[in-house]
């Protein structure tokens, strides 16, 4: 199938481009196709973000969003509260405190799942091809090595690789520019960047696991329109994260947590830190008579500034999550994400319409360079390695100084490095100590397989592994000894196991591939990068709902 442009990825980032080639293409009377594809069996079924929005983004899009009674983001933000945790209280920080771009003034609480649903109808309103259960698996290159377009799955393959009933094979779609959109981590974008060398030049991208629910409380206890972010406990002041509660819509908050992947106690489980979180005694009050709705988990890009690759090669370009310019601070990126796709999009229209095809988008580039992204990106650039570096209590303070002096146009002269990847962070098992962590009250806190069953995942049991071992010896030979095997705790929906006889004896690895909620933290924490994440067959994994 022939294209202008193909997009990978259903996201704000996906749509957003393919939207605004749509808007230029009309106003220039210009035919011009584009498609989108998307491995979720929906779109949005695989979107899952905080989402506090900075409604920038969709101001340059769409400008008459506000108007449109269709649009799911209603709920401004009214009020914002941050606290620092201990063990058995809290404290508020003053907002005074706080840098100007703490402030949520202005912006909204909303699903991000449900705004690229509704960037989708737009889209296809606008001539935009989407096509919902299609995982694209594979780059396709011309002879001279560009980018010719993408491949999708087999659909109805067996375990054994050979057809099943109802075997259809997979399609080539070509594009004469193909924008990968893919989010944090995205297979195909990790190809790209090792393929191209995009990230030569850039720092190594940091991550965080980002786990979140929602909830309908007790309208009672409902803040319509309050944001409250917090740091600290359950996580010691040498480990990154914090968390949100978000009150929206009607009588629903949307809870959170986050934990920088560049922790070094290979027992820390993400999921269990969150979990704990809720029975803190300024939190748990919240959820008290309420009822949990949704469950899901997605990784974060937290390098930002100094992480953001090369996003330009030959037919191709890198847009959203897939390069990462979330600004970690302010716990948003899907303006960033939208903006980069409307840059590539104007690259590639003015392109496709003076007759090129499969060079490099030089305009796309030099559009980021010098973009309101960028400014977004620099002047935060040293909250998350001063995070890193000093803990917490010392790390978080030396940020917010280093963002108020970026207020006032005298900030760090020099840009601080990441050095090495989260996969390197972990301490050997023997250095640190185990974390004894409560059983879940099946109240406010709860266990990985019923949080998995809220959010629908599945997947066709008999299909090739998504998940793969580059060598199956290692999880056993190597990070059972040295690590306890990690995986079994940072996977947030249980995927991965050490199952042993009854005698504690004869150690196995198992993954339960069908619980993967595609957060792509496996791929990323690995310490021995011996886990590689591939997409599934389309349609595959979680079904979110409001997230």
């Amino acid at each position: 199938m022939e294209y202008d442009v193909v997009i990978v990825g259903a996201g704000p980032a996906g749509l957003s481009a393919a939207i605004r080639l749509k808007q230029l293409a009309a106003e220039q009377d210009f035919e011009l196709s584009v498609c989108v594809l998307e491995k979720g069996a929906e779109v949005g079924a695989h979107i899952l973000s905080g989402a506090v929005i900075d409604p920038i983004g969709l101001d340059a899009l769409l400008p008459d969003w506000r108007e449109d009674e269709t649009c799911p983001v209603k709920t401004e933000v009214k009020a914002d509260h941050f606290m620092v945790l201990g063990p058995s209280g809290s404290i508020r920080l003053p907002n005074i405190m706080m840098p100007p771009l703490m402030n949520n003034h202005g912006n909204y609480i909303a699903s991000l799942g449900n705004v690229a649903k509704w960037l989708a109808e737009k889209a296809e309103a606008l001539g935009v091809e989407i096509y919902p259960g299609f995982a694209a698996a594979e780059v396709l290159y011309n002879d001279d090595g560009s980018v010719k377009g993408v491949a999708t799955g087999d659909m109805g393959i067996g375990k054994n690789g050979e057809p099943k009933d109802g075997y259809m094979p997979g399609m080539e779609l070509h594009g004469k520019y193909t924008f990968f959109a893919e989010g944090v981590r995205g297979s195909l974008s990790k190809h790209l960047i090792n393929n191209f060398k995009l990230d030569a030049d850039s720092e190594p991208q940091k991550f965080g696991i980002g786990i979140k629910e929602v909830w309908e409380i007790d309208p009672a206890k409902h803040k319509k329109g309050l944001v409250q972010h917090s740091f600290g406990w359950p996580l010691d002041m040498s480990t990154g994260g914090g968390s949100f509660l978000y009150h929206f819509d009607d009588n629903l908050v949307a809870v959170g947590f986050v934990v920088h992947l560049n922790y070094s106690n290979p027992y820390l489980s993400p999921f269990d830190e969150f979990q704990r979180f809720k029975t803190h005694p300024s939190i748990r009050p919240t959820f008290e008579g309420g009822k949990r709705l949704s469950y899901g988990a997605r990784a974060i890009t937290e390098g930002g500034y100094q992480s953001v690759p090369k996003l330009t090669f030959p037919g191709g370009v890198l847009v959203g999550c897939s390069a990462g310019f979330v600004n970690v601070p302010r716990i948003k990126g899907s303006h960033n994400a939208m903006a980069t796709g409307m840059m590539a999009a104007e690259a590639a229209f003015e392109a496709v319409r003076d007759g090129r095809a499969n060079d490099e988008l030089a305009a796309y580039q030099t559009a980021y360079e010098g973009s309101h992204v960028k400014k977004d990106l620099k002047r935060v650039r040293n909250v998350k390695p001063l995070w890193s570096r000093f803990g917490t209590l010392i790390g978080v303070g030396l940020g917010g100084i280093d963002m108020w002096m970026n207020n006032l146009g005298i900030g760090l002269p020099f840009t601080l490095k990441h050095k090495k990847t989260d996969a390197a962070s972990l301490k050997p098992a023997a250095k640190c100590k185990p974390i004894d962590y409560p059983k879940p009250d099946g109240v406010i806190s709860f266990d990985k397989l019923s949080s998995v069953f809220l959010s629908s995942t599945n997947h066709e049991e008999d299909q090739p592994a998504h998940l793969t071992l580059k060598d199956p010896s290692i999880p056993i030979d190597k990070n059972l000894p040295t690590w306890a095997e990690p995986a079994q705790r940072f996977c947030p929906a249980g995927v991965y196991e050490v199952v042993t006889n009854d005698d504690g004896t004869n150690p196995r690895f198992q993954i339960n591939a069908q619980n993967c909620v595609h957060c792509k933290t496996c791929d990323i924490k690995d310490p021995s990068q011996n886990i590689n994440w591939v997409v599934p067959e389309g349609g595959g994994g979680p079904i979110y709902v409001n997230m």
